[in-house]
């Protein structure tokens, strides 16, 4: 099944501050790759796709975060939750992890 891409107004602005910002290229390259394969398949096993726990929005829906990078400092999150409808995955935020 595809699913829709929807974006937070935070992840909207995190997508285009790395596509801006031309010493990210490679990052923002390895990001849009990480965004296809969630449109595709949110458990494809290269995203390591797993709860993060730390972070619940107000409805409690649960959040998840997949890798963009791996084995990199300050490697490229993002982070994500199913709906609001059907077949539909918001993106919540696009960040290096900490």
């Amino acid at each position: 099944m595809a699913f829709s891409l929807l974006f937070t107004d935070e992840a909207r602005a995190n997508l285009r501050e790395l596509q801006r910002d031309s010493g990210l290229a490679k990052r923002y390259k390895a990001v849009r790759k990480t965004l296809a394969y969630l449109e595709a398949n949110p458990r494809h096993p290269s995203l390591q796709t797993h709860e993060y726990e730390s972070l619940t929005p107000k409805g409690g829906e649960k959040v998840f975060e997949a890798y963009a990078e791996q084995s990199t400092p300050a490697a490229y999150r993002v982070f994500w939750r199913y709906g609001p409808g059907k077949g539909q995955i918001t993106i919540i935020a696009i960040t290096p992890h900490p």
